[in-house]
């Protein structure tokens, strides 16, 4: 039973660059899907046709982060059964609240003078969205991002649970065989996908942000 469990140990170890993509996949897909449907949701939710939707739209979002990623995939179970696409779907939902909040906070925060004179420019609505809010609500909204990256790098621990793999298969690997650098092991891999996920987003905002508006 010893020599089956280290070899078992052994494996993994072998195994945690896989383990290490499974769990970077796992953070990338659903924070890029999650982007793609709140970030233009929430500057819809600011253009003068679409205000009055606001709150039921972030409600939904609201409920997304509430309900437990487990809980998710378990009502979508008959649907999507078990494995990588459940616990995508699942990531998906839970990342979409820090960045459709925070593109509303961003963009609303634009000051009101900063409008007018786009205005007086002769700017019309969109080139006023494009040109001056969206570049101007950058900062808030990459904070956004790198709220839901963190959060994401964490849950995605779960996706083992159900069959998606990545570092959470490492941890409860350790929990079930009481082997704390197994444990050990797998929270600093996630911890590390996080700082390098968070700094790149950090040059990206750099990238973004408009050069009198970096400190």
């Amino acid at each position: 039973m010893e020599f089956e469990m280290e070899r078992f140990i052994s494996a993994l170890f072998d195994r945690s660059p896989p383990h290490a993509v499974e769990h970077l996949q796992l953070v990338l897909i659903p924070l890029t899907i999650a982007f793609i449907i709140a970030f233009p949701t929430a500057v819809l939710l600011t253009r003068r046709r679409f205000i009055k939707y606001t709150d039921r739209v972030m409600t939904f979002f609201n409920m997304g982060q509430t309900i437990p990623p487990l809980a998710v995939i378990a009502i979508f179970f008959p649907f999507l059964g078990l494995g990588r696409t459940p616990a995508l779907f699942a990531l998906t939902i839970y990342a979409l609240l820090p960045i459709a909040r925070n593109t509303l906070a961003g963009l609303k925060g634009v000051p009101q003078d900063v409008k007018e004179a786009a205005r007086g420019m002769g700017m019309s609505e969109w080139e006023m969205l494009f040109k001056v809010e969206i570049p101007l609500s950058m900062p808030v909204v990459m904070a956004g991002v790198k709220i839901s990256v963190v959060l994401t790098s964490g849950t995605a621990a779960l996706g083992a649970l159900v069959g998606g793999g990545g570092m959470g298969a490492v941890i409860f690997a350790g929990i079930d065989f009481f082997r704390a650098e197994l444990i050990i092991a797998g929270t600093l891999i996630i911890g590390v996908i996080a700082i390098v996920l968070d700094r790149l987003l950090t040059v990206i905002d750099n990238i973004l942000t408009p050069p009198h508006m970096k400190t």
